[in-house]
């Protein structure tokens, strides 16, 4: 799979409170692990009743800016809502990739 789509089922899992924060330490770099502190208490992607499905990936999709770094952007289902999420990976020297920013956009009505 490509790295973009790994992250953005990583990611969805720390959003709907299936993975704490932290399973994401190695995996971030600069303020994205702050950001996912600040997103994840809410749990932003989880469904509204507990006995719905867990949400899924859409669609996602990533676009290289440079070599070692890809824009990527993903749809979510939850519930009867489609969330956006965007996110930036970077390749480190090690060759591996970290996310480098996460954004969800507005939470809508």
């Amino acid at each position: 799979m490509p790295p973009h789509v790994v992250f953005a089922e990583r990611l969805l899992a720390v959003l709907t409170g299936e993975r704490p924060v932290h399973w994401m330490l190695g995996r971030t770099i600069g303020d994205a692990y702050e950001q996912l502190v600040r997103l994840a208490p809410d749990n932003p992607l989880r469904p509204a009743a507990a006995r719905r499905a867990r949400p899924v990936l859409r669609h996602c999709g990533g676009v290289p800016l440079r070599p070692g770094v890809v824009e990527a952007y993903a749809s979510v289902v939850t519930d009867a809502r489609v969330r956006a999420m965007a996110f930036r990976l970077e390749q480190g020297p090690d060759r591996r990739w970290r996310c480098a920013a996460v954004d969800l956009g507005p939470a809508g009505p």
